[in-house]
């Protein structure tokens, strides 16, 4: 009999320390995820305003041919677009190998619901019994 409850409460650590260990590989690939979007967002949304503010000098939204300064604005602006991409996209890599050095563990969205109790009602005992008014 102690042998068999031993063994269950071994198997019952190991299964708790493996799950421990399932739940910080899976909140460092959530994070990592995240941030990598995050990288990603920022440097599609500095490429966006740039075009926002600038992208007349390449015709960015026009339908017409481009002239021969057009042209070259157009190509600067594709090597400079490149080169934005591969450091940002550089710098979402980068992240891997940095989180490969951390333990985390994701501590969720946590609620706490105050709980009050219920008074008793005017005139009702314990056991559910009316008083009798003493005037």
């Amino acid at each position: 009999m102690e042998d068999s409850y031993a063994e269950m409460v071994r198997k019952s650590d190991n299964y708790k320390s493996e799950k421990g260990n399932r739940y910080k590989e899976v909140s460092k690939d959530r994070l990592l995820k995240v941030s990598k979007k995050k990288i990603q967002t920022t440097m599609i949304g500095a490429l966006s305003t740039v075009e926002k503010h600038f992208g007349f000098l390449w015709g960015h939204e026009d339908s017409q041919e481009l002239t021969p300064e057009q042209e070259h604005l157009k190509e600067l602006y594709n090597e400079v677009r490149s080169e934005i991409l591969d450091r940002g996209n550089n710098q979402a890599r980068n992240l891997e190998t940095e989180f490969a050095a951390y333990d985390i563990n994701w501590l969720r969205y946590q609620i706490t619901l105050p709980v009050k109790t219920i008074s008793q009602k005017e005139g009702v005992k314990d056991d559910g019994k009316e008083e009798e008014n003493q005037d």
